[in-house]
């Protein structure tokens, strides 16, 4: 299994952004063939090393991720998250 874990800092913390970008990562959940677990959960510290979202997203193997990365249901969503944030930060990793 792959899991590919992207956290996100937007542009401005507002309730509408969040609840714009929530809606867009969930979006995805059973309109992406390969994608087999999608979690979207929102940060509630208040440190200043916060990001305001986490998405946590499960592969059967790298090929199902490379296929989820390059979906056309997922490039509306990338395309959205960028105007939304300022940073994010990505890991992947494999399970045996």
């Amino acid at each position: 299994m792959v899991k590919h874990i992207v956290m996100f800092k937007l542009n401005e913390n507002t309730p509408e952004n969040l609840e714009n970008a929530i809606n867009a990562l969930n979006g995805m959940k059973g309109n992406i063939e390969t994608l087999r677990f999608l979690e979207v959960g929102k940060n509630y510290s208040e440190s200043e090393r916060s990001y305001d979202l986490v998405l946590t997203t499960h592969f059967d193997d790298r090929e199902g991720l490379e296929i989820y990365a390059s979906h056309k249901n997922h490039q509306p969503v990338i395309k959205l998250i960028r105007s939304l944030c300022s940073q994010s930060v990505v890991v992947d990793y494999e399970l045996d």
